[in-house]
């Protein structure tokens, strides 16, 4: 409830407590911030977690004890704490379903010139783009009440073409073939960007080869 002043008006102590499990309950994850915009006073939530009612996993970032930490979770985690970050490379692949690898920290992009965060948990590996590749080709998604951008499937891959010194060429391979195999990605999808970051030359024998071993 707002004042006339444009402010906040806490909710009673109780009705505090209250509220923050129903929107944890209902959101999955919260961060300080959206707990400031529904009333809920600094104090209800440190008694909150101090009676082990609600987690802290991250600065900042409340969720219920409990809850399973699975792959979409911890890419809220990081979205939460890194608003502007682009989950990337072997974390995207892992997201869209065409990869087995369970990355052990949370590829994430930023711009060139930005200030890199830093973040205790969850693990982030900071990869920095410039220019397009910050818009070109990116997908949004709402997972636990947070807006987590992600790279599109055929983006995806050619970006692991390209940091294949970084995620290894194994991964970037099986990106490949799944996500043709999937045809969560087609093979203009992928010419198309790869023209766009100037490495179809990169990609091209990989693309030809899977291609071919497919139509056989």
């Amino acid at each position: 409830m707002k004042s006339s002043k444009g402010n906040i008006t806490p909710l009673p102590d109780a009705s505090q407590r209250t509220r923050a499990l129903e929107l944890l309950e209902a959101r999955g994850l919260m961060r300080f911030k959206d707990f400031t915009a529904e009333g809920i006073a600094p104090e209800t939530l440190a008694r909150l977690v101090r009676a082990q009612d609600v987690e802290r996993p991250a600065r900042g970032l409340y969720q219920l004890p409990d809850v399973a930490a699975g792959a979409a979770h911890v890419l809220a985690e990081a979205s939460a704490l890194v608003p502007k970050g682009i989950v990337c490379l072997t974390s995207a692949l892992q997201y869209h379903g065409i990869t087995l690898q369970m990355p052990s920290a949370v590829w994430m992009a930023i711009d060139r010139t930005a200030w890199r965060p830093r973040t205790d948990y969850p693990p982030i590996r900071f990869v920095r783009f410039s220019g397009h590749a910050l818009t070109d080709s990116i997908e949004q998604h709402r997972i636990e009440g947070i807006d987590v951008r992600i790279t599109a499937p055929a983006r995806t891959i050619v970006d692991c073409f390209r940091y294949r010194n970084k995620v290894g060429i194994d991964v970037a391979m099986e990106g490949l073939r799944e996500g043709l195999r999937s045809r969560k990605a087609t093979p203009d999808q992928l010419w198309d960007y790869a023209r766009t970051t100037r490495s179809w030359s990169v990609i091209r024998p990989y693309l030809e080869a899977t291609v071919a071993s497919h139509d056989a």
